[in-house]
């Protein structure tokens, strides 16, 4: 599996807002991967800045997500995506046949405590660690 102009895997992660889940994700993924995988993260109505607890507990792991802001999702980030991974935007997220989709269900960080919003970043992290391994996996490993 890779993307149409790297040569990496895409993985592209959405949720309503792109302020707070999706934002984590990308940013564990990106960490994680060193550079072996191509990460993108977008909101179908993205807030007006990141959720600062969010910001708050990635920083605990060395990882600024101070200058990121939500992005807004298109049809060409979608389509340049071998993996999007979906986080409670619904119908809000657009099918494109030919990707593979995962919905992941995970609390929404929005007006949580840090202590909450660390958890949430915790189970993300086991779950982005689990589809590095399978995406860096050899075919028929």
């Amino acid at each position: 599996m890779t993307g149409t102009s790297t040569g990496l895997p895409q993985v592209l992660f959405v949720c309503v807002h792109n302020a707070g889940r999706s934002q984590m994700a990308a940013a564990l993924l990106d960490h994680h991967a060193a550079g072996r995988i191509g990460v993108r993260s977008a909101g179908s109505e993205p807030a007006e800045r990141l959720n600062p607890a969010v910001v708050a507990v990635m920083a605990e792991l060395g990882i600024d997500l101070s200058r990121e802001f939500p992005k807004p999702l298109t049809g060409d980030a979608v389509e340049a995506a071998d993996v999007v991974v979906t986080m409670g935007c619904g119908d809000a997220c657009p099918f494109h046949p030919g990707k593979r989709y995962l919905d992941w269900k995970l609390d929404d960080p929005a007006g949580l405590p840090v202590e909450r919003v660390r958890a949430i970043r915790e189970e993300i992290d086991r779950r982005v660690r689990g589809l590095l391994d399978e995406l860096l996996s050899p075919p028929g490993a």
